[in-house]
């Protein structure tokens, strides 16, 4: 996996990733549509959804508006932990397909651990899905290095998509990513809100003629191999989130922003695996 920090692209097992993304978690609608057609007007060409997300139609017709080549695009979905069978896991990539108008998606994720699925029932029922040329890589999300580590024992792991901001850290999964080749995504990289109140983000922002969230996804891309999929509302913070790799940050900005409590984790239901129990 190689990428310097102010490279828009990550090479993974041989495929170009674009390091910036658009997730559209909660989005729905026209706005879900116009959003996407949006983005890829501004120049994102890495989509984020997730067949729980239930915007599928609009992410696919977003898409079509877009007049961007399917091609061009790096476009993720997601099987639902709750349909982690094998015949259920056919059944949601196909319906997912059909709601994205696509042959393919370039990566498929089981979207949270199943504990009550073997992983190898899951994931070699995605593998099945790859030898069909229905997804060109595969990856989970939200898994723990530990059970990272057993997912590897099935497939050759594209990415784990995770919770990951200035206020919670993933060296552990940065470290396997390193030694396996996958990438690392951060979701709500903006931490909920959060980032633009913190007063170091502040501080760090104004040094630099910049915003705070801007500051927090250059220090995502500052980690070698990291991919990013903020999600935005608006075409202005759109285009904001999709400037931030015409600065750089300081060594002593980075270290100030690396100080920062590491422990703050927002997504983190009865359905969410222990990170503690699995933090190895």
């Amino acid at each position: 996996m190689t990428a310097p920090s102010d490279a828009r692209v990550v090479v993974v097992q041989g495929t170009e990733v674009p390091r910036l993304g658009f997730g559209t978690f909660q989005m729905s609608g026209a706005a879900c549509r116009e959003g996407v057609r949006d983005a890829l007007g501004i120049g994102y060409r890495h989509i984020d959804t997730a067949r729980a997300y239930e915007n599928e139609d609009e992410v696919g017709a977003g898409i079509r508006d877009s007049g961007v080549p399917r091609e061009q695009i790096f476009l993720t979905t997601k099987v639902p932990m709750e349909r982690a069978t094998r015949d259920e896991v056919r059944r949601s990539a196909d319906e997912s397909l059909r709601a994205l108008g696509t042959e393919y998606v370039d990566l498929l994720l089981l979207h949270w651990p199943a504990a009550d699925v073997a992983m190898g029932e899951t994931l070699g029922a995605m593998a099945l899905l790859q030898d069909a040329g229905k997804a060109r890589h595969l990856g989970v999300s939200n898994f723990p290095p530990g059970l990272l580590r057993q997912a590897l024992k099935h497939i050759p792991v594209f990415a784990d998509q995770v919770e990951f901001h200035p206020f919670l850290g993933q060296d552990r999964l940065l470290e396997l990513a390193g030694r396996h080749d996958f990438t690392v995504t951060a979701y709500a990289p903006l931490a909920h809100g959060k980032v633009p109140r913190d007063p170091v983000l502040r501080e760090i922002a104004a040094a630099h003629g910049r915003t705070p969230a801007q500051v927090a996804l250059r220090w995502l891309l500052d980690i070698p191999g990291t991919t990013v999929i903020p999600k935005a509302s608006s075409h202005e913070r759109r285009v904001e989130n999709f400037e931030v790799f015409d600065f750089d940050l300081s060594d002593e900005d980075r270290a100030r922003i690396d100080a920062l409590p590491k422990d703050q984790r927002d997504f983190d239901g009865p359905w969410a695996p222990d990170w503690e129990r699995w933090a190895a």
